[in-house]
This record gives structure tokens, sequence and C-alpha cells, in this order.
């Protein structure tokens, strides 16, 4: 499992889940958007996305979790990663994990 999240102090919440989701789906052949959830609760915005990829390293898929939590300008994102290891105890192959959560971290570090 890998984890990263970021607080934006300033941002579009439907820019940057516009861009999460380009990023993510451009960015492999074999990525898909599984599901999500979009809330409003007076003035906070909660969207919540599963995307999954084909690891070439790992030989299995890989899931990505991505919340993204608004309230005016702040935005606060956070990304989890499952899946990508053959083990049965315990994980052993963690590369895919990481290659795939890379993909996001490079569209919220670079977002504007």
């Amino acid at each position: 499992m890998a984890k990263y999240e970021k607080t934006l102090v300033s941002g579009n919440f439907s820019g940057l889940l516009q861009a999460i989701d380009n990023g993510i789906l451009n960015g492999s052949a074999s990525a898909s958007y599984e599901d999500g959830s979009d809330f409003t609760i007076g003035g906070v915005n909660c969207a919540v996305r599963v995307y999954e990829r084909y690891s070439m390293l790992g030989g299995n898929r890989v899931s990505l979790n991505v919340t993204l939590l608004s309230d005016g300008n702040y935005i606060n994102v956070s990304a989890i990663t499952s899946g990508g290891s053959e083990a049965v105890f315990f994980k052993i192959n963690t590369l895919g994990e990481s290659s795939f959560l890379n993909e996001l971290i490079d569209v919220v570090e670079n977002f504007q």
C-alpha cells in the first residue's frame, strides 16, 4: 500500500478532479475508472474515485482510491493504492502501486 496526502491552499475543485481523471486514464492503456461518488453538504464538496490498472511489473492489477475534499479554496487530496502483490501473507512487490500513485502525484503537484 502506498499513500499520498496533500492540502492545496487555493484551486478549483472541479478542475482538479477533471485533471486527476484525465491524468490517470491517459497515463496507462490499461487504466480504468471503476466507480465514484460526489457529495456536497453546505459549502463542502467531496469526491471519491476508484481507478484500476494492470501492473506489468507485478503481473497483476492495482487500484487507486482518491478522495478530494474542499471547503472554500482549500482542497484536501488523499490517495491510497492497493493490490500489486502476489504473496499470501505479506507484500513482496509494491512497485506497481508506487508507479500508479506517482501518476496522481504528478497531476496534483503540477495543478495550477
